[in-house]
């Protein structure tokens, strides 16, 4: 059994290959969602409390998925 950090990475990853397919998915088949996000992006933020938050880092983060998807496209 892998350890609680272990198990949040495999989450994550697992989590983000979804979050990437259904993304290029839906934008194939409805133009729009990708720019839809991006947009959103202003309102994004990092909820933490102490001095690891990092609102633009968190918007980062999301632009770089929203460019991958972009890039990758439904293949």
């Amino acid at each position: 059994m892998a350890d609680t950090t272990t198990q949040a990475r495999q989450r994550e990853i697992a989590t983000e290959h979804l979050l990437f397919k259904l993304m290029e998915y839906v934008e194939d088949r409805h133009h729009g969602l990708l720019d839809f996000m991006e947009k959103s992006l202003d309102h994004l933020g990092d909820p933490a409390a102490d001095m690891t938050k990092d609102d633009d880092a968190v918007r980062l983060i999301a632009q770089k998925m929203i460019a991958g998807a972009r890039k990758q496209g439904v293949r």
